[in-house]
This record gives structure tokens, sequence and C-alpha cells, in this order.
């Protein structure tokens, strides 16, 4: 189905980027915690959550949390522990540390540094995966050689180069926390994201693969470790007849009823997947002849979950666009275009596109941490070096040429094909 722009009518329901899908079963188990009168962060919703996650995952241990946000703190600070020792009163477990994070990403992933009082140094993106780049790591442990402790993100549902960074850390003696928050389902080399961090962190947020409307997963094969997360997430109380605490903690735990969604939710992972990956299909198919490509993975290594569809814009056919801190402007030129005329049009059609995630170092409330990145001539010949935003970082480069595709796995076909054709309007 083709149309003309001029013919198209803007959509009567609103097409959303990714928004959450329920089935029915999720009622069932809401209601079973209502009739059991488990409304409270303790029940048996919680506990088969856990379960089925971690089984899923393929690791021994899950640790219900109120987001992921939560699981990648709580993770941030058993790792700081386990480095350094327990803190000082009053400061966090990595107070004076420099902690290697991803670059592009949510600043979800990153606030947990600045939670226990780490320092981020930012590594820059890869263009294969989109990625934290093993290249660039392993520089930035040359600058750093006493940094033993790195945040690595699966961006979009893609899974990060996974080998090759582990090489690196441990290299270096250095522990992973894994922020697999938007790839749950999403495999490498035939294991399951989560699985591959020394802490490994799942988000259940409103418009993630699948939902609870919030709440977390903690994974880890360690029990102390699970146990260590499960009491610092209920306040840290001692095993005592009164309510005894001997260390800080957190109101971090699961709602039943929430796990009540999520458990409903479980048994559709896999055909959200697929309803993902056919909508990334028909883009890459739709838009063939335009200057454009979709968000890369290794198709030989990894089955991404295909959570977001993103569209990057080739240099030579981008228009003029500029942007400040709240606002961005473009020049419209013929045959060209960029992010926000595209996402300007779809919006004016009712559908909801958004910008690739900004870059951490490009963040105002970042800009002063370190950032490295990999600068190469082509000829296999490359250098580190501290960049203070540059255009010559990957990362910037992908947030100024790419955008987020409306990718709701309810969006029909024949609604596809319109925004589809509303991109390709764009550049003629």
């Amino acid at each position: 189905m083709f149309v003309n722009k001029n013919d198209i009518r803007p959509f009567d329901k609103k097409v959303w980027l990714s928004s959450p899908t329920m089935h029915g079963d999720e009622q069932k188990w809401v209601n079973d915690a209502f009739e059991k009168n488990w409304i409270t962060t303790a029940g048996e919703n919680i506990n088969e959550v856990e379960k089925l996650v971690a089984q899923y995952a393929g690791m021994k241990y899950a640790v219900a949390l109120s987001c992921g946000t939560a699981s990648l703190h709580l993770a941030t600070k058993l790792a700081g522990e386990k480095l350094y020792g327990q803190a000082k009163p009053n400061c966090g477990t990595l107070q004076g540390h420099k902690v290697f994070c991803a670059d592009m990403t949510f600043d979800a992933t990153i606030n947990p540094v600045a939670y226990e009082d780490g320092e981020a140094v930012f590594i820059d993106t890869e263009r294969d995966t989109w990625n934290m780049s093993p290249e660039a790591l392993e520089k930035a442990f040359e600058l750093y050689p006493d940094v033993k402790l790195v945040v690595l993100v699966h961006l979009y549902g893609v899974p990060a180069k996974i080998d090759e960074i582990r090489a690196v850390c441990d290299k270096h003696g250095a522990l992973i926390i894994e922020d697999a928050a938007e790839s749950f389902g999403a495999t490498y080399k035939g294991r399951e994201t989560g699985c591959f961090g020394d802490y490994s962190a799942i988000s259940f947020n409103g418009n993630k693969i699948i939902t609870g409307s919030s709440g977390g997963m903690f994974l880890t094969d360690s029990k102390d470790d699970a146990d260590k997360v499960r009491k610092w997430s209920t306040q840290s109380r001692e095993a005592a007849p009164w309510y005894q605490h001997e260390e800080i903690g957190y109101n971090y735990r699961m709602s039943n009823i929430i796990a009540g969604v999520i458990r409903g939710q479980m048994n559709f992972l896999d055909e959200h997947i697929a309803q993902k990956k056919a909508i990334y299909e028909r883009y890459k198919e739709g838009l063939k002849g335009l200057p454009v490509t979709m968000n890369p993975f290794d198709e030989k290594n990894s089955s991404p979950n295909f959570w977001l569809s993103c569209l990057l814009i080739d240099k030579d056919a981008m228009c003029r666009q500029v942007r400040g801190e709240n606002e961005a402007l473009y020049i419209p030129e013929k045959g060209k275009s960029c992010p926000t005329e595209i996402l300007e049009t779809l919006a004016s059609f009712n559908a909801e596109g958004r910008p690739i995630w900004k870059p951490m170092h490009m963040q105002p409330i970042y800009r002063m941490n370190g950032f490295v990145t990999v600068s190469g001539n082509g000829r296999g010949q490359s250098n580190a070096y501290i960049d203070r935003g540059e255009a010559t970082d990957i990362g910037a480069d992908i947030f100024e040429r790419g955008l987020c595709l409306p990718s709701d796995n309810k969006m029909t076909p024949e609604q596809q094909d319109i925004i589809i054709e509303l991109i390709r309007s764009c550049f003629e």
C-alpha cells in the first residue's frame, strides 16, 4: 500500500513509539493479589515473577524491585562495596572512584554512579551496534588504569559486543554492571542478555518489551548478592523481633500488584519480540532507496529484541539542522531531510517518534566528566583522546543524524505504510 502525502489524513488514534500491550492474563493475577489480600511488597506474584525471569535469563537468582533504576542503583552499590569496602558514614560506596560508563544511553544508567558518589567517565559508541566501543574502552584503561567498574548498556534492545568488552574488563580486573533494561529477550551467541554482567538489571517500565507499568529486576548467580540486595531493598531490616537497622536501606521492593501484571505478561514476551522484529523488517524494506539505514546489529552473533526501530540519515542527505538545549531548527532542502523534520512531520499526523538518546557527555549535568573516544583515519590507525563534544565522536554523530521511529506492536501494517510514506515525503 503506497499513498500520496496530500491524501494522508492524521491518524484518528495516536500511533505510539512503544506503549503497553495488555492481553488479559495480567488482570487475572492482579485480581489474585486482591482476593488473597496481598496488597503489599510480598506475595505469590513476586515470588513467581522472580522465578520466571531468572529462568528465562538463565540466572540463578532474581530480586524484584520497584524499577530498573533501583536495580541499577543496588547493583552499583554492591559493586562498589565488593571493590572498595563499605562506605564511610553518609558516603557512597564509590566515593572518589571513576567508573567507565556507556555514553549513549538514558541517564538512569548513569545516575546510580552519582548516587554512590562515583565519577562517570563516558566511553564512546561504535557503529556496528551503537553500543560501547571495546576499542575506546581499552584506551580508557590506558588513561585511567585504576578503574575497576564498567557499566554496559544494550541500546534499543541490541546486544553490545559482549565478548570483546568482557575480554577487556577481565584483562584489567574490572567488574561489569549490565544494563539490560531495554533488551530483555535479546540474545548474544544464544544466551539471554541479563546474564553477562557480574550484576545485571532489567526494566519493566511502561514502554518496555513487556511491562508492569513499572518494576525492575536484579539478576545474579550469587545467593549472597541476591540476599544483600533483597535486604537493602527492604530498608536494610535486620533479623530481629523489632525494627533493627545497622546500615542504610531503601524502599525499593516491587509491589505484588505490579508483579501480577508482569506475571501475566511473561507468556507474551516472545510474541512481542516477533511483532517488533516484523516492524523493523517492514521499515527496512519500505525505506529502501532512501539515503538512510536502520539501527545495526551483529547478525552473526546476536538476536535483538527489536524494542525500538531506529533510522540514521546519510551524512550527505542531511539538511541543515541546529539544536539548542531545548529546541531544534532546520532549513528544508530538496532531496534532503533531518531528524527534526521527520519527527515534526510524524507528529503532525499523530504519530510519535523520538530523537536518539543524547549522549551523556553532551548532557549539561555531565559535561565536565571525562569522555574517551577513538578517531581513525581509515587506514587502521587510531588514537584515543579525551574529547569535549567535537563532531568527530561517534555518539554525537548518531545523535545528530538518527531518530527512533514509531515501534508500537499494535501499529498495523497499513499504519506503518503511511508512516513510511511520510518519511519518504521528507526527502522529496
